[in-house]
């Protein structure tokens, strides 16, 4: 089965006014398609045929011409008898304030012009989320990756920014498509840079890549490159910067086989790789991951030491109950052992929550890890574990929010270097920064991890100030401040957040309580109880729509 394949590659400028030109020629190019063709791939954002700087622009040109773009691809799809498919905004709803709730989609119309399904971009550009304020909430869930089946041809799909994210190749390889279908723009990669990208795609995929995009004009090294390689890697046409429209012909199911190691057995090469993959190796990954804490909505509950009214304090138990029942964060402390191990314990002195005594930071993690910390909470913990930092970044890295809260002797003083260098190297280990933020009450220690790491954001405790929390906080430039019970009113919340600064609270554990502090504006419940405090979250939310 051969398909005669049409990608079409338009003139794109950085001159708004040029829209309406451009946009006449999408459809007189649409027009000039005839009923030789089997397959017709149009580039990205067709309803927004020039450069909009402004989200004012961007959504002048979605109203003026979505509607007429998708009206002719659907025409074009039945007057020609082809598949076809286009990019455009979708509209998916309205938001709580009444605005359109926007998508970047793809449309795959049949030959009867009919819509047969449509595909979401997967990795939006921060300008998509932040500038045009594009519905990003689905990208932060696990969904399976999108195939459409036409006449037996099994077509997935990646969308411009989506041909950065290499690992996302070995997931749309094991739906096993026939064809991926590439809606582009990719306006700054050289002719060199797209055609190692789209041959590494179709060579990992084990499927054809069609890939259509937009001429930065016809003397551009940059942009373009619309083109259809094989699973093989050859590549059967590539536009470079010329505008247009270029055909070809190949049988998708037609697959490159190659064999599985020396002298193996002939397979697809992502059938190979499959065989000797390791996924426990990437961390995080899949679908336990939550958005970062810049992403992640407010208010939220911080399971206080974990869910430490079930289980022991600072444990993998506490943590593992909260994350379970899905806490947005967890709060933990974390000492510098005497033989610089980073573990996780409230207290300065092991004797309340173990049946060791004695300073932490006097005691080696060997010697820790002869005391028992789950005996004085219940028979049925006898036994549990010192607690290293490594031990809650392995198993918890970007599923939950963690609150870490940098413990020292006082808070005056600085901590050694090192000891702050391996709680950000660990934390860069397991690729966590956006999950994490860091607490302390002591400045100086502050300043210290802004200077090791000034992208994981920080958040000011009471130290030896609680009445001055946010003055600090605002001379430090920090995002967060950690309220104490008995020590703030409205006026430090309302003076953070008009300064850009959140509020947590330490601690409540009732409901009504809860609810008054929700009513000031807190934005984070530190709680012990978890589970009840989180349904008081839910609850209040529920009445504030």
């Amino acid at each position: 089965m051969k398909l005669k394949t049409c990608i079409i590659q338009p003139l794109y400028t950085a001159d708004y006014a040029d829209s309406d030109r451009l946009y006449r020629w999408e459809l007189e190019t649409l027009d000039r398609c005839d009923d030789s063709l089997d397959l017709i791939v149009m580039p990205e954002a067709c309803d927004v045929p020039a450069f909009a700087k402004t989200k004012e622009d961007f959504l002048a040109s979605y109203h003026k011409y979505n509607e007429g773009i998708l009206t002719k691809a659907a025409e074009t799809a039945k007057r020609c008898h082809a598949m076809l498919f286009v990019n455009a905004v979708c509209k998916v709803g309205k938001t709580d304030d009444g605005t359109e709730l926007l998508r970047n989609t793809t449309y795959a119309f049949d030959r009867n012009g009919q819509l047969a399904g449509t595909y979401d971009k997967q990795h939006l550009t921060p300008g998509e989320v932040s500038k045009r304020k594009l519905d990003s909430d689905y990208t932060f869930r696990y969904t399976k990756p999108t195939v459409i089946e036409m006449e037996g041809i099994r077509f997935a799909f990646l969308t411009c920014y989506d041909f950065y994210f290499y690992e996302a190749f070995a997931v749309l390889a094991r739906v096993e498509p026939d064809v991926i279908i590439g809606c582009s723009h990719q306006r700054t990669d050289s002719h060199g840079a797209l055609e190692m990208m789209t041959r590494f795609c179709a060579y990992n995929t084990g499927a054809w890549v069609v890939r259509s995009s937009v001429s930065m004009g016809e003397e551009s090294t940059v942009g373009g490159g619309s083109m259809i390689v094989s699973p093989e890697g050859t590549i059967l046409c590539d536009m470079g910067s010329r505008v247009g429209m270029e055909t070809a012909e190949f049988d998708p199911m037609e697959k490159y086989l190659k064999p599985a190691g020396f002298g193996g057995d002939l397979m697809p090469h992502w059938q190979y790789i499959e065989a000797g993959r390791r996924p426990w190796k990437y961390r995080p990954a899949g679908p336990a991951m939550v958005p970062g804490d810049r992403r992640m909505g407010y208010p939220r509950v911080c399971a206080h030491r974990g869910f430490s009214e079930v289980a022991p304090e600072n444990s993998m138990p506490a943590f593992g109950a909260a994350v379970a029942l899905g806490a947005e964060e967890i709060e933990f402390d974390l000492w510098a052992t005497k033989d610089g191990e980073i573990v996780s314990l409230h207290d300065s002195k092991l004797d309340r929550v173990s049946d060791g005594s004695g300073y932490i930071w006097d005691h080696t993690l060997a010697e820790l890890e002869t005391v028992d910390f789950g005996c004085k909470f219940g028979e049925g913990f006898k036994g549990l574990g010192i607690v290293r930092f490594e031990d809650i970044l392995a198993k918890f890295a970007g599923q939950v929010i963690m609150n870490i809260h940098v413990k020292s002797p006082d808070n005056t003083n600085p901590l050694p270097a090192e000891t702050l260098e391996k709680i950000v190297s660990l934390i860069r280990q397991y690729d966590c920064e956006k999950h994490v933020y860091f607490m302390t009450g002591n400045d100086v220690v502050m300043e210290q991890l802004h200077g090791l790491a000034p992208e994981i954001v920080r958040c000011v405790g009471g130290g030896n100030d609680f009445w001055g929390i946010v003055d600090r906080a605002i001379a430090m430039g920090c995002e967060k401040v950690q309220l104490v019970k008995g020590s703030f009113n409205q006026e430090m919340i309302d003076k953070a957040h008009e300064h850009g600064i959140l509020c947590n609270v330490f601690w409540s554990d009732d409901p009504e309580e809860t609810k008054r502090y929700l009513d000031m504006g807190i934005d984070v419940i530190l709680s012990n109880n978890y589970l009840q405090i989180a349904n008081t979250v839910k609850e209040w939310k529920e009445n504030k729509k």
